[in-house]
């Protein structure tokens, strides 16, 4: 086994591992309404949920996992964005030059509220202003999915 391939192998049990401990149950309050609350909620949703993948400072791991900075995938298509963290991403994505084609699993953990909040936290943080996500949205895009 290369080094590389080992590499992989071990960040994919890492997020993994990180995503099963965590269960089923709510990551944190599940009903935050305004832009602060759903950005303070969102900051403890990614530092629990996302941040071994994408890092603390939304860099992402090169060759492996995106960053979560100035990316089309955040600063885009809303719906796009939510669709990731509903059904997860098993292609090879480009982002800034560079292709990632490590898998993202689906986020089932996460409540339409918890999607809402997170993704509004990273479309708003780590140097990214862009608009919030709201639970509206999370709940078409899901419903869109489900046909």
């Amino acid at each position: 086994m290369t080094i590389n391939k080992f590499l992989i192998l071990a960040a994919v049990l890492l997020c993994s591992a990180s995503l099963s401990a965590q269960t089923k149950k709510t990551i944190v309050k599940p009903h935050a309404v305004s832009l602060t609350a759903s950005m303070a909620n969102g900051e403890l949703i990614y530092k629990k949920v996302c941040i071994a993948c994408h890092m603390a400072d939304a860099g992402g791991v090169p060759n492996m996992n995106p960053p979560l900075t100035h990316s089309e995938y955040v600063d885009g298509n809303k719906t796009k964005l939510i669709s990731i963290l509903i059904k997860g991403l098993n292609e090879s994505i480009e982002v800034d030059g560079s292709n990632y084609a490590n898998v993202m699993p689906a986020q089932e953990i996460l409540k339409d509220q918890e999607i809402a909040d997170v993704l509004t936290y990273v479309r708003r943080s780590f140097g990214n202003k862009q608009s919030a996500v709201t639970l509206a949205e999370v709940k078409k895009t899901r419903a869109s999915i489900k046909k």
